[in-house]
């Protein structure tokens, strides 16, 4: 009798990650999962250790204890270059644009398979500038020149060039006017549409609670409470015991 294993619910999953950075031990044994087709969002104070997870997921640093896996595979010990191989883009909070490139030259490095702009699938091309239409119209500006909401939305774009299975963004709302926030949350609701599975870094509770399907909220380099994101939105006293406020 065969028996066929089929992939696990979760696309990513950490179990007792620790990690130090020089004498600093910032990581404290995180549990954490991602679902797949799901948008999972990481939630908690300054400080909490939430950056630190990603760049540990990305191998940017190594954690010294614990297992990171990835569609049912161990990255622990990859290398970034590797681990982006596997089909996981990650927008830092900083964004990684290089600005004195134009925002064209921009997107033909992040797209690994083309060697020219003619070489990028149109039709995701086209399906991106309808997600960030600035996108299109500075085509052909240096990506420097760009406001903070435009140079967000092209990190985002640079990382969904190419069909990805995890999309890693770090505080993708950070220092957007409001309507900038709603158009990258309707970008984000067509991505998680589109099979794409997520995971947010964010301060924005807005952005949260439209989008979060699951949640998890970090305190002291640990993963203190992890659920459904309706019922965190839904239950104040829980939102003031972890995150010092309400939603």
């Amino acid at each position: 009798m065969s028996t066929t294993t089929s992939p696990s619910k979760h696309l990513l999953e950490l179990q007792g990650v620790h990690t130090h950075i020089g004498a600093y031990h910032i990581l404290h044994g995180v549990d954490l999962v991602v679902p797949r087709g799901e948008l999972t969002l990481l939630l908690g104070r300054n400080g909490a250790g939430k950056t630190t997870t990603l760049r540990t997921i990305m191998g940017l640093w190594q954690a010294s204890q614990g297992s990171l896996r990835f569609d049912g595979r161990d990255i622990s010990r990859l290398h970034t270059p590797q681990i982006a191989g596997l089909n996981i883009a990650y927008v830092p909070e900083n964004m990684g644009i290089f600005a004195d490139l134009t925002v064209k030259e921009n997107m033909l490095l992040a797209a690994r398979q083309a060697r020219t702009v003619a070489q990028i699938d149109e039709a995701r091309l086209q399906w991106i500038f309808g997600l960030f239409p600035a996108v299109q119209k500075f085509w052909n500006h240096p990506a420097g020149k760009l406001s903070g909401g435009q140079k967000q939305m092209l990190a985002v774009s640079r990382a969904i060039v190419e069909p990805r299975q995890l999309l890693i963004i770090d505080e993708p709302s950070k220092g957007l006017a409001p309507v900038m926030i709603n158009n990258m949350i309707d970008a984000f609701a067509q991505l998680k549409a589109s099979g794409v599975t997520i995971l947010l870094v964010e301060q924005n509770i807005h952005f949260a609670k439209r989008l979060g399907d699951s949640v998890a909220v970090m305190d002291n380099g640990r993963v203190v409470h992890a659920g459904r994101m309706a019922e965190l939105a839904a239950d104040e006293a829980l939102q003031r015991s972890l995150l010092g406020l309400a939603l």
